[in-house]
């Protein structure tokens, strides 16, 4: 029951995470990808650190900017670049093979066998994902595509790494060191290589603040599931972000679900369930 808690706790993040895309096409202002991903990451790092006053020293001041780096820095700033470049669903389906990749890393990294089980698990939930958000209106971008692969591979390692280090501290204090740090990367790259923001609107101010509110939620949950389950049983939750964001469309825009994104979905979620039961 207790591995059945950890995993649902750690599906909140990803599912939430699916809210992304409609919340960057329908409430941010375009054409500043790396400013919204400061903007969604260093605020929250510093509400967190300034509650519970803690400082990473030692070696984690050094593996705080290494995982901050690559969960938040590098990650958040091509998910967002990919985001005003692709269709979510293309952006998705790019995002999706990060299963896979961690199964290599981790058993690059983590000594973990690669188990046929869960390489079909993540096959299946690449293709279930290509299903639900693929459409044949689709348009391609090039360096969106990259963006997409690009950040799926940094959170990979990111996701492998916090696990390898496992630190005796607590969800939340990490979360605080990784989303500052991260945050702090973010800010002289945004400063340099993109205009200030125009006039932020109701709507502008008000997607920010769910962005800063919930990242921090998140990814509590996000690392706490990392620290508890096997590496390629996290990354396949990640599936569960398309699918969410499908439904929001769905819910929100009136969008309408063919057959074929249904059964899409269904093979998502069976993907999850069969890659839980592989790592167990």
């Amino acid at each position: 029951m207790a591995r059945l808690s950890d995993i649902l706790l750690t599906a909140i993040a990803p599912a939430i995470w699916g809210s992304t895309y409609i919340i960057t096409t329908e409430l941010l202002p375009p054409g500043h990808p790396i400013t919204v991903a400061m903007i969604r990451t260093l605020p929250a790092g510093l509400i967190l650190l300034a509650l519970l006053r803690a400082v990473p020293s030692g070696i984690w001041v050094m593996r705080s900017f290494i995982l901050g780096a690559l969960n938040f820095t590098i990650f958040q700033t091509l998910l967002f670049v990919s985001a005003y470049r692709l269709p979510g669903g293309i952006a998705a389906t790019m995002g999706a093979v990060q299963p896979l990749i961690v199964i290599f890393v981790a058993a690059m990294i983590l000594k973990r066998p690669v188990r046929t089980g869960a390489i079909l698990a993540a096959l299946a939930g690449l293709i279930g994902v290509g299903l639900l958000v693929l459409q044949s209106h689709a348009r391609l971008d090039v360096l969106g595509i990259l963006a997409a692969l690009g950040g799926a591979l940094s959170m990979a390692f990111g996701t492998v790494l916090t696990r390898k280090w496992s630190p005796a501290i607590s969800p939340l204090v990490l979360t605080s060191w990784q989303l500052t740090a991260g945050g702090l990367l973010l800010l002289p790259i945004a400063l340099i290589f993109e205009p200030p923001l125009p006039h932020l609107t109701p709507a502008n101010l008000g997607g920010f603040a769910y962005l800063i509110l919930l990242t921090a939620l998140t990814y509590v949950l996000w690392f706490r599931g990392v620290a508890r389950l096997e590496p390629s049983a996290v990354s396949t939750l990640s599936f569960l972000s398309p699918f969410v964001a499908i439904l929001l469309g769905w819910a929100i825009l009136g969008q309408a679900l063919s057959g074929l994104q249904i059964a899409g979905a269904v093979i998502v979620v069976l993907s999850i369930v069969a890659s839980q039961r592989v790592a167990r």
